[in-house]
């Protein structure tokens, strides 16, 4: 049983979802302290303990990367909830849990036999976390959502890549993380709301939701502006210079986003200011070829590593573009906690990404404590574990 002292110290989350969006939602709950408990079809486990390469381990217990990286700070039990045994433990686990976490097809709970009705009559305190493709009504809303499937119908694809004629994905699954990170925020509404209430709530999100609401500018292009935005490849389509050029020996990236950051960046590079084509932003955005062919020509005649110093010299914001490898070992993101150290039971020492949250108290900064990171759990470890602790409520009467 989790003994975390984090925020949500206490809370007891059940884990009903599978693959990405519902998982990433729990394990973010988790990150902050709370109990989570997965419960996963007996045998096969959550669908990603299954996608790989690359696996890890030995061939008798090969474990999905892919799993590792959405299932920290976890239990895993497994349940046939369409046994009579395991809806009645799951009846068990609802009435004694804060929150439950599902991303079925809209409508698959309720055949189960734990609709939000019902959940709330086992528990008026339980906060229902539902996360689905592409809403829970509307003419589509029983459609099976994928990450990739909703990135091209809300309209992100057409956003990313060199191109109009190259739609192209984002390279992580952004929508189902976007999901789970929606789905996080709004549980812990619920709970913060409950304080009050004393009653638990719905929260409902969904892949198409999560994408749609952060088209930010590029919405208001077309929702206001009357502007269909296209994807244009590494350049910003409302700003210049701002985005990737090709170094005497690599790729950096510049942000010029002030008129006084383009009259320092102008000069560093000896280009005209005052050029009517570049002498204001929507100019340099009109004539972004030119614009980046004269930035281009310049930077093309020293090493990355030589501008990115000159430009940051002058407060132009500026960096690298790194492989994953080269992230992870970077003194930087290793300061700020994103690589988490668990001790797993088959693998040994493994690292994982970590959480982009840190806290520390507010009358000093320095008291930060690092999180308490679990390995993600084999399939059925905390079996026999959780049955014992809800035989200890049941006999508590709790």
């Amino acid at each position: 049983m989790s003994t975390s002292q984090g925020p949500l110290s206490g809370i007891v989350v059940v884990d009903l979802s599978r693959a990405l969006a519902g998982p990433h939602a729990a394990m973010l709950l988790g990150d902050l302290g709370a109990r989570v408990i997965k419960v996963e079809q007996p045998a096969t486990g959550d669908d990603t303990r299954g996608w790989g390469p690359p696996f890890a381990g030995p061939e008798d217990e090969r474990i999905s990367t892919y799993f590792l990286s959405c299932n920290r700070n976890k239990e895993s039990v497994e349940l046939d909830l369409k046994s009579e045994d395991g809806a009645s433990v799951l009846t068990r686990l609802v009435r004694a849990a804060d929150v439950l976490v599902e991303n079925f097809r809209p409508g698959v709970l309720d055949r189960l036999g734990f609709s939000a009705e019902r959940l709330a009559e086992l528990n008026p305190r339980l906060v229902l976390c539902s996360i689905s493709g592409f809403g829970h009504d509307g003419p589509e809303g029983g459609r099976a959502g994928y990450d990739q499937i909703a990135q091209g119908e809300a309209g992100l694809m057409s956003l990313t890549g060199p191109g109009p004629e190259e739609p192209t994905k984002v390279g992580v699954p952004i929508g189902d993380l976007l999901a789970g990170m929606n789905g996080a925020y709004g549980v812990l509404s619920a709970l913060y709301e409950r304080e009050r209430t004393g009653r638990g709530r719905v929260v409902r999100t969904s892949l198409l939701s999560s994408i749609v609401g952060v088209h930010a500018f590029q919405g208001t292009r077309w929702t206001v502006g009357g502007e269909v935005p296209r994807a244009i490849g590494n350049h910003h389509p409302s700003i210049a210079p701002y985005g990737a050029y090709t170094c005497a020996d690599g790729m950096l990236q510049v942000a010029v986003a002030s008129q006084g950051q383009w009259s320092k960046f102008a000069g560093l590079l000896g280009i005209d200011a005052a050029d009517p084509r570049f002498a204001d932003n929507a100019s340099r955005v009109a004539n972004r070829p030119q614009l980046n062919e004269a930035v281009e020509a310049v930077l093309a005649t020293a090493p990355r590593d030589t501008w990115l110093g000159r430009i940051g010299a002058i407060g132009i914001p500026c960096g690298a573009v790194r492989t994953l490898d080269q992230v992870y070992e970077w003194d930087q993101v290793r300061s700020q906690g994103l690589v988490a150290e668990v001790e797993h039971p088959v693998l040994g020492s493994i690292e994982l990404p970590g959480s982009a949250v840190r806290f520390a108290d507010a009358g000093d900064p320095a008291s930060e404590t690092p999180p308490d990171y679990r390995p993600p759990p084999r399939l059925g470890e905390h079996n026999a574990s959780v049955r014992a602790w809800l035989d200890t409520l049941d006999g508590s009467g709790e």
